[in-house]
């Protein structure tokens, strides 16, 4: 199941871009490839930098915490290529495991270098969903009913401890539990989590604006407060693995919910394709960040063969 469950990912995706289509017909998609300017180009450039070094410095924080060492410039050059990775790979995730590994191996912990990317993008997480409540609580999203009846809830609950309980049983799962719980309770302390929290929350602004810029592009008039509820959702939406370069689910919850709201089914579908476009664009940097990286690489590969090849020189000239 493992081995086509990447397929199968990329087919559902496939098979909900290629549903809006039929349902709203390819003018939505072409209108929003047609909506893409110079000014939101710009923007999404600008803001995708100010995304990109709140995430990386909260990056910098965990690390820190955790006893790694991370400089805030090789996190933002590590940050721009996993967005980069996660925007053009399936699942949106590859990104985030390569740096994490990557940079534990640098530091010769790959597993706390696995939880501190772990701990950064779940932080992130966390305040998104609670961002998402108090503007749900505040502005409700038209014609969509989010209430979760107590059993399902309590379903959910169950299911999750289960889980933690027959894990725990598990040699290397129960040791992988108390390591990342240790470090969890590291990065509560009072000098990293108001820190986190707040570069979170700027960042998730962030994500809002490119939306609204987006939006903006794609023709809606909506105004912000009708833009926001839906806005979360979508950023939510998006954690979901299933996707092609980030499209999918995005867009069949943009055209359902902006119909809901009366903005449109193919106007929401129009603004997820530029929405998704600015979002590939903002991480396009990160294809300088692996272009120089594999450089880097080349060069110092050329460096330790020639070192190589030093002892073999040295004892021919004596020979001679």
């Amino acid at each position: 199941m493992k081995k086509f469950w990447p397929w199968l990912r990329l087919l559902l995706a496939a098979g909900i871009l290629v549903g809006l289509g039929v349902r709203l017909g390819t003018g939505a998609f072409l209108d929003g490839l047609r909506a893409i300017d110079a000014f939101s180009v710009a923007a999404a450039l600008a803001i995708g930098f100010a995304t990109t070094l709140l995430s990386a410095g909260r990056w910098v924080l965990v690390a820190r915490r955790l006893g790694l060492s991370l400089s805030v410039r090789a996190a933002v050059s590590d940050y721009y290529r996993a967005q980069l990775v996660n925007a053009v790979l399936p699942a949106g995730v590859l990104g985030d495991v390569h740096r994490a590994v990557n940079h534990g191996r640098e530091q010769g912990d790959v597993g706390r270098g696995v939880r501190a990317v772990f701990f950064e993008r779940f932080a992130g997480q966390v305040v998104l969903v609670g961002i998402g409540l108090a503007v749900l609580l505040t502005h409700p999203a038209p014609g969509l009913d989010l209430t979760v009846d107590g059993t399902t809830a309590a379903l959910v609950a169950a299911g999750l401890a289960g889980a933690m309980v027959v894990g725990w049983q598990v040699g290397p799962v129960r040791r992988m539990l108390v390591h990342t719980l240790a470090d969890g309770i590291r990065l509560l302390s009072l000098k990293t989590w108001p820190a986190v929290v707040a570069l979170s929350a700027a960042a998730v602004a962030g994500y809002v604006a490119l939306f609204v810029v987006a939006a903006r592009a794609a023709g809606s008039d909506a105004t912000t407060t009708q833009l926001a509820p839906v806005v979360v959702l979508a950023l939510l939406i998006m954690a979901i693995p299933v996707n092609i370069g980030g499209f999918g689910p995005r867009e069949a919850f943009l055209a359902v919910a902006f119909g809901a709201a009366g903005l449109g089914a193919g106007q929401g579908f129009t603004t997820g394709i530029v929405y998704g476009v600015l979002a590939l664009v903002a991480a396009l940097p990160g294809a300088v960040v692996l272009f120089l990286s594999r450089r880097t690489g080349a060069e110092q590969s050329g460096v330790v063969a020639e070192r190589l090849d030093e002892p073999r020189e040295q004892e021919l000239a004596l020979a001679r």
